[in-house]
């Protein structure tokens, strides 16, 4: 790993390449455009120079002169715009099979978990030629995780998920930075990402964990301890003040003042805590708000339990688990972007 600044850091993930072409396109546009106006701009001051003898007579405004300018423009700028629209859709849409990791940071450090309950504080690794889903939010201010190497930056908000995905191409040990100004120990807010081989992820993803669960595990303890199956009884045994869970995630919910949510991450992490902000049609507003009982990375857990009881998640946490252990391709808990609330 190179730890000095680089100012062309080497290409080490698929979209890296596409985005390269753009910003050296760009870059050569305005080295262009920079060199016709500083000698246009040098032709005149020589022409034109206090006591040289020429003629100064100032030249009408001309609408022909001004739309040729537009019409000249206007391609090279729509081609701009569509070249930049084809990257940005490239890096904001993740594959169907990406794994997915959970990133939770704080004041200075990065907090990674995966699928199968691996922890890492300011190192993630990742295998090669798999694409990676990091669903993240802040745990107090607002951060940028950034990685060069990848070519990828996304902002990590508080109250908010917000998500990134790559895939390495390379073996390594990259560096990762915050890129946003997050206070005094922000330069030191600094991690790294180690890309390794399937078979060496996998050997690594075997090794000791320290004792770590997934977050479905955790998250159920949660649903215990806060005694949360009192009103969301599971199997329809009793009567419930809450509604069911068993295949919520992703589903459309009718709410109490008419209107629909789906119940992705971020609705499921609002009726956590603020339940009476999307009220579920047919029912009391008899749920306590767990806001500032819960961190983050307990309503990620929660969240990952809710996900377990849907048929469909337990199949692709199956998976996801199996492909992490034996260095394949896993499908994902969620590729979806994030949108909706309340259980």
């Amino acid at each position: 790993m190179n730890s000095e600044f680089e100012l062309f850091p080497e290409a080490a993930s698929t979209a890296a390449p596409s985005v390269d072409r753009l910003y050296i396109f760009l870059l050569g546009l305005s080295l262009v455009f920079t060199v016709l106006i500083a000698g246009l701009v040098f032709y005149f001051a020589i022409k034109y120079r206090r006591g040289n003898r020429v003629d100064r007579t100032q030249l009408p405004t001309s609408i022909r002169m001004e739309l040729s300018w537009m019409i000249i423009s206007l391609p090279i700028l729509m081609f701009i715009f569509l070249w930049g629209a084809k990257v940005a859709f490239f890096l904001v849409r993740p594959p169907a099979d990406t794994m997915p990791i959970t990133v939770v940071p704080k004041q200075w450090m990065w907090k990674f978990q995966h699928a199968s309950g691996r922890r890492e504080i300011d190192v993630l690794h990742v295998p090669i030629n798999q694409p990676v889903r990091l669903t993240m939010i802040s745990q107090d201010v607002i951060h940028s995780l950034f990685v060069p190497v990848f070519r990828v930056k996304q902002d990590v908000l508080p109250g908010r998920y917000t998500s990134l995905w790559f895939e390495a191409t390379k073996p390594g040990e990259y560096r990762l930075y915050c890129a946003e100004y997050c206070g005094t120990n922000h330069s030191r807010m600094i991690g790294r990402v180690i890309a390794q081989t399937p078979g060496d992820f996998a050997e690594w993803l075997a090794g000791d964990s320290g004792g770590d669960e997934p977050p479905e595990v955790t998250g159920a303890k949660l649903f215990e301890q806060f005694q949360c199956a009192t009103c969301h009884a599971q199997g329809g045994a009793t009567p419930a003040r809450g509604p069911a869970l068993e295949d919520l995630y992703m589903k459309e919910v009718a709410l109490a003042d008419g209107s629909t949510a789906i119940a992705d991450e971020t609705y499921l992490r609002e009726s956590i805590l603020r339940p009476t902000k999307k009220l579920v049609a047919g029912y009391q507003p008899l749920m306590p708000t767990f806001e500032g009982q819960i961190d983050e990375e307990g309503v990620l857990h929660l969240i990952a339990y809710i996900k377990s009881l849907s048929e469909e998640s337990r199949d692709e946490s199956r998976e996801s688990k199996a492909g992490e252990t034996s260095g394949s391709r896993p499908s994902t808990l969620d590729s979806r972007p994030a949108g909706g609330n309340q259980p």
